[in-house]
């Protein structure tokens, strides 16, 4: 990856873009299915429409950000190294996808519904969280061999990561639904896909189960544990 942010090309990042589309249009088709085939569908076409709006717009915003945090990196290879960043979580999310579908297919969706629902769940979730920590931990190494020093590598990912989940998280919103509800009609977006927005969502559920010092206390142990994560990452290693 480093190699290529160096000299940025356009045809790297044509195929990247074609691996985004095609790694999340396999996965979300598997995502979808456990609820219907007609569901796996609209899954498959609206997953990669995430990740592609997510980087469209926060484009400039990232470039701006590696500029004022000191990277020297131009918007080309900014551009370049999330773009790679997203075409790695589409490679491995898209080679799992048998994996979730051999899983959703023997999943008992008839007589254990809301069992299987969350079991299947439950693997989507671990599948797209370990791709996405794979996938960052590999533009951290990039980023920690272009730029000279270890700290702006790590600030740059944190703001990187800061913006591409607070854009992506309300997209996903809008988008939903994604996995389906086993009662409720399938349908592409939900008649109130425009109405309130993600955050409040969270806040409000949230506070229902944990209070509102609950919440906040979950979010900012969430921060320092990513936080920790990439800070040790950085510690210069000694020579032998």
């Amino acid at each position: 990856m480093a190699l290529h942010l160096e000299s940025p090309a356009a045809g790297s990042r044509r195929w990247s873009v074609l691996v985004i589309v095609a790694g999340c249009a396999a996965y979300g088709f598997t995502l979808g299915m456990g609820r219907a085939p007609l569901m796996g569908v609209y899954v498959a076409i609206k997953l990669p429409l995430l990740i592609l709006l997510t980087l469209t717009v926060n484009a400039l915003l990232n470039g701006i950000l590696a500029q004022v945090l000191g990277s020297g990196l131009s918007f080309r290879q900014t551009w370049s190294a999330i773009l790679h960043s997203f075409a790695l979580f589409s490679l491995i999310v898209g080679s799992l996808s048998p994996v979730a579908a051999y899983f959703t297919m023997n999943a008992d969706f008839q007589t254990r519904a809301a069992q299987s629902h969350a079991i299947v769940l439950l693997l989507h979730v671990v599948v797209i969280a370990t791709a996405g920590i794979v996938a960052n931990l590999r533009l951290f190494a990039a980023l920690r061999f272009l730029l000279p020093h270890g700290e702006i590598a790590r600030n740059v990912l944190l703001a990187w990561l800061l913006g591409n989940l607070f854009v992506g998280a309300q997209f996903s919103y809008l988008l939903r639904p994604f996995f389906g509800q086993p009662s409720l009609e399938i349908q592409f977006l939900r008649p109130d896909a425009f109405a309130g927005n993600f955050y409040n969502t969270v806040w409000i559920m949230s506070r229902h189960m944990l209070g509102a010092s609950g919440t906040i206390g979950a979010l900012l142990a969430g921060f320092l544990i990513l936080l920790l994560c990439i800070r040790k990452q950085t510690k210069p290693t000694r020579n032998p």
